[in-house]
């Protein structure tokens, strides 16, 4: 069984250094009936598809599967709920966990998340300085709830 135990922060972006080496994600949704989330995902050079099942806390069940990328663009245009999720994610290593650093466009410019993946739930994450918040159980922050409600029309 594949899991994907997840916490999600904001931030504070002037506590950071300068983001470098960062890479363009565009990623879109095709709609389901449940809880269940199916993501296409072009990352860089590759392509995914992505099954998410709900979640427990910061849990869930998470199976991703590589796909070419003209295939992957074709999802994104003919099934995936419009707008397109456009994003350039930067990784920071603090202490022993890689922190993915999304800066959102577009329809979600001026969101900014980190995000750190662990083994287990009750595993012990030294939160950097530039940590403001968590908003791992705010569904307004997960990638699929910004396509009907964007960040930039929470006023």
């Amino acid at each position: 069984m594949a899991l994907e135990i997840e916490r999600k922060f904001l931030i504070d972006i002037n506590k950071l250094e300068e983001l470098q080496n960062g890479y363009e994600i565009k990623q879109g949704y095709i709609q389901t009936k449940d809880e269940t989330v199916v993501r296409v995902r072009i990352k860089g050079n590759g392509a995914f598809v992505t099954i998410k099942g709900g979640n427990v806390g910061a849990t869930r069940l998470e199976y991703e599967y590589s796909v070419p990328v003209e295939d992957a663009n074709e999802m994104l245009e003919k099934f995936c709920t419009k707008p397109i999720i456009h994003k350039t994610r930067y990784l920071i290593l603090h202490k022993k966990h890689t922190w993915e650093i999304d800066v959102f466009h577009e329809e979600n410019e001026g969101l900014i998340v980190a995000e750190v993946e662990l083994e287990s739930e009750d595993e012990t994450v030294e939160l950097p300085e530039w940590i403001l918040k968590e908003v791992t159980e705010d569904a307004r922050y997960y990638n699929s709830n910004l396509l009907e409600n964007p960040y930039s029309q929470w006023g």
